[in-house]
């Protein structure tokens, strides 16, 4: 069922599931390097990629309403293993969030590059409790090259994910419904890609509740 078609009760339902989850304990778990020291899977995860400086580490933290649970940085790159985190109590149901590195900045090495695919494809392909990655682009800037390279990678892999536009308070609101129209006329033929496309601000706090509620109904 699309947004358009939930009623107005089915609507305050969907966005009560996500206030709910979200309300729940998060704690960090681990930084992941390589396979061997992924948590094992024993919960339903989720996980969020995007370039370097897209806003993850911010909108992580807006979602959770823990200023300090991602550490955002100024120097792009600074993510550059599997963060994991887990949403909810370990006895009860939950999920994993995993923050994964940023990608997409030049002034990396070619091995730092080479080492990130791997890790990416290697945990893309070995979780079978993955349900979905939110890929988040820079709403002022679209989508671009390493963007497309990691949608590839995804739709190779056969991992369902979903566009999400952040520092969308930096696009004038009259852009935004075209910002989503091409947006979702450039992932059409991919695969693995969710029609929808989402919108959010981590400053102003638009689009959190419903993306709360997307994960919400994963979990």
């Amino acid at each position: 069922m699309s947004e358009e078609e939930k009623t107005e009760e089915e609507q305050k339902a969907f966005v009560e599931r996500g206030r709910v989850l979200f309300c729940a304990p998060c704690e960090f778990l681990l930084g992941a390097a390589s396979l061997s020291q992924l948590p094992p899977p024993d919960a339903t995860e989720v996980a969020f990629a995007g370039r370097s400086n897209v806003g993850k580490s911010s909108l992580l933290n807006a979602l959770t309403g823990r200023n300090g649970l991602a550490r955002t940085s100024n120097t792009p790159g600074r993510t550059q293993q599997l963060n994991f985190f887990f949403l909810g109590e370990r006895q009860k149901q939950g999920l994993y969030v995993v923050d994964l590195p940023g990608y997409g900045y030049a002034k990396v090495s070619k091995k730092l590059v080479k080492d990130w695919v791997k890790l990416m494809r290697d945990y893309l392909r070995g979780r079978p409790n993955l349900r979905r990655v939110f890929v988040l682009v820079d709403g002022r800037h679209g989508l671009k090259e390493s963007d497309r390279e990691l949608m590839s990678m995804l739709d190779e892999t056969a991992v369902s994910y979903q566009i999400v536009l952040t520092k969308c308070d930096k696009v004038k609101p009259s852009d935004q419904q075209k910002l989503i129209s091409n947006t979702q006329k450039a992932i059409a033929k991919n695969v693995a890609a969710h029609p929808k496309v989402l919108i959010t601000s981590a400053v102003k706090g638009y689009g959190l509740d419903e993306l709360r509620g997307v994960i919400a109904d994963l979990a």
